[in-house]
């Protein structure tokens, strides 16, 4: 990555992670393969839920790594882009809905 904010992901770390904690690191991998599998639904699918996910919890790794899992698994770039208006309109539904909270608190006093 270009942002000196983010390290870059290398071969080292993923080794020194895994060094520090084998048998979590072993664990986390099974998951994670068993979770992005063909299943109900289809690979592509799952990237492109992650694609959206990645944006609401707003992980860099994970946007650029399943940004590249969902186009090898066959999205298209347009997919990509709906299935992250899809994340911004939740991220900002939320905030809408939240609004009711701050609302009952405003009628409390």
């Amino acid at each position: 990555m270009s942002d000196d904010l983010y390290p870059q992901a290398t071969p080292e770390m993923s080794r020194e992670r895994r060094d520090l904690a084998p048998e979590t690191h072993a664990a986390f991998s099974a998951f994670s393969k068993a979770v992005f599998a063909d299943g109900s639904l289809d690979a592509k699918t799952k990237q492109l839920i992650a694609v959206a996910v990645a944006h609401t919890t707003q992980c860099p790794y994970c946007i650029r790594g399943h940004s590249k899992g969902a186009l090898k698994a066959g999205a298209s770039k347009e997919q990509l882009m709906e299935a992250i208006w899809v994340a911004a309109e939740m991220r900002a539904g939320g905030a809408f809905a939240h609004s009711a909270l701050a609302l009952d608190a405003v009628h409390d006093m």
